[in-house]
């Protein structure tokens, strides 16, 4: 008998903001009793909810069932910046260009029919458009180191064939309203989402068509017992043919990939709604996104109504945490950051309140490759987004789905082909050489 029991379940700290400026939405009762299903996902964030998507596009009737930790869209699916990204964007480069011309544009081509499978769930399901908006993205630079990077990659993007345009200082403000930005480099393919509810437009749309969709429900242990899986959790347990795990980083608490996975975490913070005033101050376009020129820089972005409210979201500050449990005092640090940022940025604004500022988990691999595959016969993953949850979770999520249903797919066969995630040396001299790397990256790219 085959057992892996799970050592820890996943910490949160500070609210999912996405999630909180939406209407409540009732959690769904979590498994109380036991239940046989053909497929079990365990998490539902962005890999799990889509594999169970996929599995129900190629069988109609396959019983399925998605175990979520906690309350959808409160995980890490509600705690990122909501850019679903169709080009290169390898955060650890210096300027995003990924592998060169032949990988980048094969995973531009990916990437891109992840954004469709997105598209096509929001018209299936009825998804709010606003949550879904193509309206592309900016790298923003406020140096002329910064204004370098987005030229080496904007030439990188001409050599893939990629449409991009360079933006002035005033071009920026007429965008953002803020006047810290000298340059950009816009690109239209990014889709905007609103990813909270994104998310849960997904979990009720497979409820509709019957798939399971179990909140507050964290698998405890999975053991192999005969040909079957059976999935423990508090009050009940499931049995099934097959599992997908899409837990991301949690798949290492399962015992799978051990020094193998690097943890971190990334920080942001939401204002109060604007108001009318500070609007009018504040002027700019009602949505954007900005990506810094420089990875380790700082994102921004700005949603309307539709959205959640006249907010803006500022993200900078990671953390490499091997244990996955982030603290209060590293989401009150980066929030004092945070601070800074908005108002180096706005300074018109400057004394526009934070409401929300909270932690986001991201799993990262050394050789930046993700872990879809067979783990063991009828055990799958879909896990390490490398920082790309949205599309890469995403595309690992349909991955396995066609790894489960016997179907070969280009989506299974890019990361089928990858290496296994590269070992990391152990902890605490990973934990604080990575964090010295991180402040440094941090300090070099201060104005970005």
């Amino acid at each position: 008998m085959t057992m892996h029991k799970a050592a820890r379940l996943p910490i949160q700290k500070g609210p999912a903001a996405w999630n909180v400026i939406l209407p409540i939405q009732a959690a769904s009762d979590p498994l109380d009793g036991d239940i046989t299903v053909d497929v079990a996902i365990v998490g539902g964030g962005f890999a799990g909810l889509s594999a169970a998507r996929r599995l129900r596009q190629l069988d109609p009737s396959i019983r399925v069932a998605v175990l979520e930790a906690g309350v959808l869209a409160e995980g890490a699916s509600g705690r990122n910046s909501g850019f679903m990204i169709d080009l290169p964007h390898d955060l650890q480069s210096d300027d995003y260009a990924g592998k060169g011309v032949a990988a980048d544009k094969a995973m531009t081509h990916l990437n891109r029919s992840a954004i469709a499978f997105a598209k096509d769930a929001v018209d299936d399901y009825a998804i709010d458009p606003a949550y879904f908006d193509p309206a592309g993205k900016i790298n923003g630079a406020a140096t002329e180191t910064g204004r370098k990077l987005n030229v080496s990659y904007a030439e990188h993007l001409t050599a893939l064939g990629e449409a991009n345009e360079m933006l002035d200082a005033k071009a920026m403000h007429d965008v953002t309203g803020s006047r810290h930005y000298t340059a950009g480099l816009y690109t239209p393919g990014t889709v905007m989402l609103q990813p909270a509810g994104y998310i849960r437009g997904l979990g009720a749309g497979l409820r509709r068509d019957g798939v399971h969709v179990l909140e507050n429900t964290p698998v405890a242990a999975i053991k192999r017992t005969g040909s079957a899986w059976e999935l423990s959790t508090a009050k009940g347990k499931v049995s099934a043919a097959k599992v997908i795990m899409a837990n991301n980083g949690h798949l290492e608490s399962f015992g799978f990939a051990r020094r193998r996975l690097m943890h971190v975490f990334l920080y942001a913070s939401m204002t109060i709604e604007l108001d009318g005033t500070t609007l009018s101050k504040l002027g700019g376009h009602p949505r954007w996104g900005v990506t810094p020129s420089d990875p380790m820089g700082t994102t921004m972005r700005r949603i309307d109504t539709a959205q959640g409210g006249n907010r803006i979201v500022t993200r900078t500050c990671a953390s490499f945490i091997p244990d996955m449990t982030p603290s209060n005092a590293g989401v009150a640090r980066a929030a004092k950051v945070h601070r800074r940022k908005f108002a180096d940025r706005f300074p018109t604004i400057a004394d526009v309140p934070m409401e929300y500022s909270w932690a986001g988990h991201l799993c990262m691999s050394w050789n930046g490759v993700a872990m879809m595959r067979e783990l063991e016969p009828g055990l799958f993953s879909a896990c390490v987004d490398n920082g790309l949850g949205t599309v890469r979770s995403t595309l690992t999520g349909i991955g396995a789905a066609d790894l489960v249903m016997n179907r070969p797919s280009e989506i299974s066969a890019h990361f089928l082909a990858e290496a296994e995630p590269s070992r990391i040396v152990p902890s605490p001299f990973a934990g604080i050489g990575a964090n010295l790397y991180f402040r440094w990256k941090e300090w070099l790219a201060r104005d970005e």
